[in-house]
């Protein structure tokens, strides 16, 4: 075992925008030297400009507004999500293999307590729902219906994973309307700031991070990723 190994998680936030690119690149970085126990595990929270990103199950039909805004091919599991300001982003990037063995199902289960943790700080009940990915909610403002709050999905190369969770804050909800969210057409979205609770940036940081220490253990604090912390190759 490594001194990498011991180590807390390291908790991290960017303030302003970051390139989706950019992000990618670094995650896949950061992912294998933690693989070869060079790196720490990592969160790392952030907003994205607005864009659109395609997982790798996609279908072109689900993608209506192409030319709104930029659309990136990933390679996280799922289908078209939307990402933009208002929206914190949470990026993990963990030793599965050490935490979960080879259980994938396990990782997304902790994953879901970790959103529903936090939304309960905010005085939001959220739920998971069979066959719908994600974390939903009863939006009491739109007559109880049931919405989309929050979004996962990931990535995991040899125990290792990147991408993460998209937990809507108060983010331009029209422009969703360019795709059809992860696939699911007959249930909307909505957001914290959509159900009367206009929380801050930071004060969903701080749920974030005291839910994600109940479930994954603790975190401490790291500098923020910069640019030239991507090695060009």
């Amino acid at each position: 075992m490594t001194d990498f190994d011991r180590r807390a998680v390291e908790w991290t936030a960017s303030s302003a925008l970051v390139g989706y690119p950019f992000a990618v690149a670094f995650m896949e970085q950061r992912a294998a030297e933690i693989r070869e126990g060079r790196a720490s595990e990592l969160v790392w929270l952030l907003e994205h400009p607005p864009l659109y990103t395609a997982g790798t199950s996609a279908v072109s039909a689900d993608l209506k507004s192409p030319s709104r805004f930029p659309v990136f091919a990933t390679g996280r599991g799922g289908q078209y999500t939307y990402h933009g300001p208002g929206q914190r982003i949470a990026y993990v990037m963990l030793d599965i293999q050490r935490r979960f063995g080879t259980d994938v199902r396990a990782f997304v289960e902790a994953l879901e307590l970790w959103i529903i943790g936090a939304l309960a700080l905010a005085g939001v009940r959220g739920e998971v729902r069979d066959g719908r990915v994600g974390v939903w909610v009863a939006n009491e403002q739109a007559g109880g219906v049931e919405q989309k709050i929050a979004a996962i999905g990931i990535r995991i190369r040899r125990g290792v994973s990147f991408h993460g969770i998209s937990l809507n804050v108060a983010p331009d909800l029209s422009h969703y309307e360019g795709i059809v969210p992860c696939g699911i057409s007959e249930y909307g979205v909505t957001s914290l700031a959509g159900l009367a609770k206009p929380i801050p940036i930071k004060d969903v940081d701080m749920f974030l991070r005291q839910s994600f220490e109940r479930v994954f253990g603790p975190a401490i604090d790291a500098g923020a990723p910069q640019t030239d912390d991507v090695l060009v190759r």
